[in-house]
């Protein structure tokens, strides 16, 4: 099952002998065991141009304790990531697949998810922890000792990374941002309308990271502040905007900043081009020329199951049909509403926290 740019597959359609395993049966002595036990099993892959691995992730559902690690860890449903290994190459494939984690932990209700790695992969180690995973326990078996690290869903740090996907709700700090449908989609790879093409989704670093960089010079931007919550709004394609202009996702600031603030251009391309759908020759333009002077950084929590259109927002969630609708403000009560529309109302219950 294609799933945009991860194909979901099972274990015996996957060539167990793609060179991408090497390092696996280095580390654990019974991999290719394992691997043909699988069978039916499925996997996430990521293929690169030349039809080999880059990606591979392997997830299960567990409702029980775990036993086999010092100290044990108590009973409760976890997803267990039980394969995971990415082949770095510059374009944050690792985010993606993390985030395809969150996103089944979400949807089957669990309450932590937890993975088990060999010290020694220490980059690897680091995606985990920035994303709240903490040491919980050692395993030690006879491939050697591998950390134990768990992230808990029903708890919060308070930080908008470290909760991720969970989202903080202030009351009423909720905004409605609008994005053209070229760079929507780009950005937002999981947002992605039906009527579109996976096709125009690449294997580069904003479409893969959980992060996103917007340039923009709309008016009111400036009261954004970490935590507060974004809705995206895709605008009109192909028809009136009140028929085609949709509302997609749900998203977090992580910080707003100014152009004027980078002293050089090598800072504003350190910060914003592996998060921008801009190549370098654009961001440059734009920061000689400033006509974009607000840079929003934020986190992509959630994509909607059904994405409200303007003629929804307007005659259902009470909307003024006469308004600008590029950047506004709106009532935890109107965000509830929008939740209910998407069907999504139960599932962003579950990642919402007061902060």
């Amino acid at each position: 099952m294609r799933n945009d740019l991860l194909v979901f597959e099972r274990f015996r359609d996957i060539w167990s002998d793609d060179p991408f395993f090497d390092s696996l049966k280095a580390d654990y002595a019974e991999f290719e065991e394992w691997f043909k036990k699988k069978g039916n099993h499925q996997a996430f892959t990521f293929q690169n141009e030349v039809g080999l691995l880059d990606g591979f992730l392997y997830l299960k559902v567990e409702d029980e304790p775990v036993l086999d690690t010092t100290p044990p860890l108590p009973h409760s449903r976890r997803l267990k990531i039980g394969t995971f290994k990415v082949n770095p190459h510059g374009t944050r494939l690792g985010e993606r697949f993390i985030k395809r984690a969150f996103d089944i932990a979400v949807d089957q209700r669990v309450h932590a998810l937890y993975v088990t790695i060999f010290e020694k992969h220490a980059a690897l180690v680091d995606l985990f922890l920035r994303y709240g995973f903490e040491r919980k326990a050692l395993k030690r078996t006879a491939n050697g000792e591998e950390l134990v690290l768990e992230r808990r869903l029903d708890r919060a740090a308070g930080d908008v990374v470290l909760d991720y996907p969970r989202i903080p709700v202030k009351t009423d700090r909720h905004f409605i941002l609008s994005l053209y449908p070229s760079w929507h989609s780009r950005l937002l790879p999981d947002s992605l309308l039906r009527t579109e093409n996976s096709s125009i989704l690449q294997d580069v670093s904003h479409t893969n990271s959980i992060h996103k960089i917007y340039l923009t010079a709309m008016q009111g931007i400036d009261q954004l502040r970490r935590g507060d919550t974004l809705l995206i709004y895709r605008t009109a394609e192909g028809g009136p905007a009140y028929h085609t202009s949709v509302v997609t996702s749900l998203c977090v600031v992580e910080e707003l900043t100014n152009i004027n603030k980078f002293p050089t251009v090598e800072q504003f391309l350190a910060y914003c081009a592996p998060y921008s759908i801009f190549p370098e020759t654009e961001l440059r333009e734009l920061y000689q020329k400033r006509r974009y002077p607000w840079v929003i950084r934020f986190t992509y929590n959630l994509a909607f199951h059904r994405r409200p259109n303007r003629r929804a927002l307007i005659e259902q969630v009470g909307f003024n049909a006469d308004m600008y609708w590029g950047f506004f403000q709106i009532s935890t009560q109107k965000l509830k509403y929008i939740l209910k529309l998407s069907g999504d109302y139960e599932k962003a219950g579950s990642l919402v926290y007061s902060s």
